[in-house]
């Protein structure tokens, strides 16, 4: 089953009994590395029993698992110089629920954040746990526009590119986490946004729901003639999120001292396609400010990013669209429809109702 939700902060406090009176655990498991786009089969679910809790460990139980387009470099051994092997938990951001607990920093029923994988249950160190902000009544905002993709999305909007009023944003992948929080920060610095999705529902959400000034439907137009169309000064920022062709044709209408974010690879990651970007002299041509993001990087400002967001989120101020599918058996074929660019929005796997 899989929905669509546009944010209405709501509540939602998971009241299942503790893990004690659980003995098996759920996982989805690498069951062989891709070769090209996903498919289900690349994966297996299993049921399996709980093993002993290690002292000094916190059990939690997994509400919502965060699907994102940087696993599949993960599946393939090679993100950032990380990797699982086939018959490994398929890592993940979730958030969780204390069900055992024995750490005075960490009570039971205390909701966070962690890497707990494609599973029902996982066993956390307790500096492996970040807190899920009391006041925020939707906590799988904690993984989309709260979370790691409004991080990026802030990173790259307000630290690296300084948008400005004036500003024209050109954000590929515009209805995903990251886009929707990059395009809200960039319409808030009284710059002008500029989508690039496909479909009539992703144009739909990019304007309708996001707020976008331009859409441009990478399929059916051509992305260089809408460009000079909508911004016949050229554009002022890119927040690069796919690569190649689309980083390459965009990269030739910047305006003289533009600014590029190099964020993601979409279109790389699944093994069949390699950026090589614009030729280095169109940067020069360009006066161009070229940056490479790592969120990671920008971790110890995480508290920070939640202090100054989250009153905004829970006051209507700003908007989230996430897609979710029930089940963690559901994770595999949800995933395979976020690599070949299906999904409408952040990608979240419901586990507790």
């Amino acid at each position: 089953m899989v929905w669509y939700d546009v944010i209405s902060l709501s509540s939602l406090r998971s009241q299942r009994p503790g893990v004690t009176e659980t003995v098996e655990n759920t996982a989805v498991l690498l069951a062989k590395r891709p070769e090209g786009l996903p498919t289900p089969e690349d994966f297996s679910v299993v049921t399996r029993p709980l093993t002993s809790r290690d002292a000094g460990k916190i059990r939690c139980e997994t509400i919502f698992l965060s699907l994102d387009p940087y696993m599949r470099s993960v599946i393939a051994g090679n993100h950032l110089g990380h990797g699982i092997a086939p018959g490994e938990v398929v890592p993940g951001e979730v958030i969780a629920k204390v069900t055992e607990s024995e750490h005075p920093d960490w009570p039971l029923n205390t909701l966070v954040r962690c890497e707990g994988g494609w599973q029902q249950f996982s066993d956390q160190t307790p500096d492996s746990l970040a807190r899920v902000p009391s006041q925020l009544s939707r906590p799988s905002l904690a993984l989309s526009i709260l979370g790691m993709p409004g991080l990026t999305a802030w990173a790259g909007m307000v630290d690296l590119a300084k948008v400005g009023p004036g500003d024209v944003v050109v954000i590929p992948a515009a209805v995903g986490g990251v886009g929707a929080m990059a395009a809200q920060l960039a319409r808030r610095a009284g710059a002008t946004t500029v989508a690039i999705t496909s479909g009539a529902e992703k144009r739909r959400i990019a304007t309708e729901t996001l707020g976008y000034d331009h859409c441009i439907d990478r399929i059916e137009e051509d992305l260089g003639t809408a460009l000079e169309r909508i911004a016949p000064d050229g554009v002022s920022v890119y927040f690069d999120l796919v690569g190649d062709p689309t980083l390459t044709t965009v990269a030739t209408h910047l305006a003289v001292g533009g600014r590029v974010v190099l964020c993601g690879l979409i279109q790389d990651y699944n093994g069949n396609h390699k950026t090589t970007g614009p030729h280095p002299g169109l940067w020069i041509t360009k006066r161009a400010t070229v940056s490479g993001l790592v969120v990671y990087d920008y971790e110890p400002q995480r508290q920070a990013f939640e202090a100054e967001f989250v009153p905004l989120a829970e006051a209507g101020e700003l908007t989230a669209n996430e897609e979710f599918h029930d089940g963690l058996d559901a994770a595999p074929a949800a995933f395979c429809r976020l690599m070949r660019g299906l999904n409408s929005g952040k990608v979240v796997v419901r586990l507790v109702d």
